[in-house]
Order: structure tokens, then C-alpha cells, then sequence
């Protein structure tokens, strides 16, 4: 990963690991055996490595560090082929990407509807202590500071994954005690909120960020701090959190990628094109 898109982090005096690549290895590890997983498309720097590059790479990790069997979906794509991957996610190099599927766009929603997306990848510009996301607008929705790209298919994501995991930057601005506006729906206000509802999925299960991983108590469905990356300070953790965020008393590390991973994420994108942001 290039510092210039993600710091890296300084493991003891030698060694440095690239943030991202912690990521991958921690979402990695989150993925199961049998798991279909959507991953939206999408362009541009930052947003475009933490929504798409790094969720990406993390599952085809999984399959070659660990075998799993998992089903990759990118909207209309089914199984697309990331040693072919498109210099430009345009739609005539979309279409032409080599994949075992690609479905029409009612088609590809109804896998949301009809629970069979077992983990979906979401990111925001937004998100508060029960992991409500905003990517609609800054400010009040009629009269905003800024106008979003708005949340496209998250609505789906959100109500009908079995669990999603979501991946943005770690800043005050993005971490608030109140989104601006609900696109993706997490935990609600709290306890019951999605029974009341009627929402289908499972909610947020894990927040990961270039500094630390970040769940959901059960019994609050309020965030709290799961684990620090390589490198990190708890002081840089909670002065980046525009929330009270608990934590346990002694903070977990969040394991760096072993050799092996590191050289399969390597391989996995050797031009950066995922983890570089390089596609266009």
C-alpha cells in the first residue's frame, strides 16, 4: 500500500507493515467458509480503496490462505476474475470483465431480498455509536453543507445482509455522535430496533479502519474498541472518535499479516490497482 493513500505502521524497529494490508488480514479473518459477499463498485482515491480495494483483496486472501469456499458478487458480477481486473470500472470494461455471471440489476438486489447475501462490504462519510452510516449529505437534508453521492444500494445492504462489515477512515468528522442523515441502518437508537422494524439482516458486525477494529456490545448494540493496529495508540484512537467509545482495559492488538499473507496480498494485486486505488 502507498503511504501517499495509507500511512503505514511501524511494527518494533525494523519490520513496517502497511496499514491496509492489516485490514485485508483482519476482514480476511472474518469471512466464513460458505459466505456470499457483495462488494459495491465504485471509483476515487480513498473512498474507492476502503469500499472496494480492500474488501476485495481480503476475500480472495481468504481463499488462498485459508481455502475457503466464498462467492464473490460485485452488483450485476458473479465471480469476476481479479487477475483480469479492468484498468477503468466503466460500464463497457465492467462488461467485458471475465466472471462466471452477471446478472440483470433486479436480479442482482432480489440476492439482498431473499437473505442470501451472508456479509456485504459498506463504507460512509458517516457513522455514529450504533453504526448508522450517512453517504446522502453534510448538514440539514434540504439546505446541506455538502451533497453526497448518495447511498446507491446500501439501503439493501444494510436491511437484509446477514452481517455487514464496513470499512472507512478513522477521523472525528467521520466518527459523530449523530449521523446527518440515515442511509444504511444499523443498530437504530439501540436494543429492538431492527426487530421493531422488520429489518432482516443481521446489522453491523465489525467496523475496521486504517486504526483499529471496532464491534458491537449485544446487549447495547453501541460500538466499542475491539482492537488497535500495529503502531497505534489508544490516545490517537479515541482523539480520532467524535464518541465516548468503550474499551476493555487491556487493548488487543489486531494481528499483522504473517509473511505468507503478505506476499499472497502481494500477489493478489502486485499493481496496486485495488489497494493503490489505480482503477479508474
Amino acid at each position: 500500500m502507498n503511504a501517499s493513500v495509507m500511512e503505514q505502521t511501524r511494527v518494533g524497529v525494523s519490520a513496517i507493515v502497511p496499514r491496509a494490508d492489516v485490514m485485508v488480514a483482519a476482514i480476511a479473518a472474518e469471512l466464513r467458509d460458505g459466505d456470499h459477499a457483495f462488494i459495491g463498485l465504485g471509483t476515487g482515491g480513498r473512498a474507492f480503496v476502503n469500499a472496494v480495494g480492500i474488501p476485495s483483496v481480503a476475500i480472495e486472501l481468504a481463499r488462498r490462505a485459508w481455502d475457503l469456499d466464498l462467492v464473490a458478487q460485485y452488483g450485476v458480477l458473479f465471480e469476476p476474475d481479479l487477475s483480469q481486473t479492468p484498468r477503468s470500472f466503466a460500464d463497457p470494461y465492467l462488461l467485458r470483465w471475465p466472471g462466471a455471471a452477471n446478472v440483470p440489476v433486479d436480479v442482482c438486489l432480489d440476492q439482498f431480498r431473499r437473505g442470501k447475501i451472508s456479509v456485504s462490504f459498506i463504507s460512509g462519510v458517516q457513522i455514529d455509536p450504533f453504526g448508522n452510516l450517512n453517504s446522502v449529505v453534510i448538514g440539514d437534508h434540504d439546505r446541506p453543507q455538502v451533497r453526497l453521492t448518495g447511498p446507491i444500494a446500501q439501503t439493501d445492504h444494510a436491511a437484509y445482509a446477514g452481517r455487514t462489515v464496513i470499512v472507512l477512515p478513522h477521523e472525528r468528522r467521520t466518527f459523530v455522535n449523530r449521523v446527518d442523515f440515515v442511509s444504511a441502518v444499523g443498530y437504530g437508537d439501540g436494543p429492538g430496533f431492527r426487530e421493531r422494524h422488520g429489518l432482516l439482516g443481521g446489522g453491523p458486525a465489525l467496523v475496521v479502519t486504517e486504526l483499529a477494529t471496532l464491534r458491537f456490545v449485544p446487549e447495547t448494540k453501541r460500538m466499542f474498541l475491539a482492537s488497535i493496529h500495529p503502531g497505534v495508540s489508544l490516545e490517537e484512537v479515541l482523539a480520532s472518535t467524535g464518541f465516548d467509545l468503550d474499551f476493555p482495559e487491556a487493548v488487543p492488538v489486531t494481528p499483522a499479516p504473517t509473511e505468507s499473507e503478505t506476499r499472497l496480498i502481494q500477489e493478489i494485486d502486485p499493481e496496486g490497482l485495488w489497494l493503490n486505488a489505480r482503477i479508474r
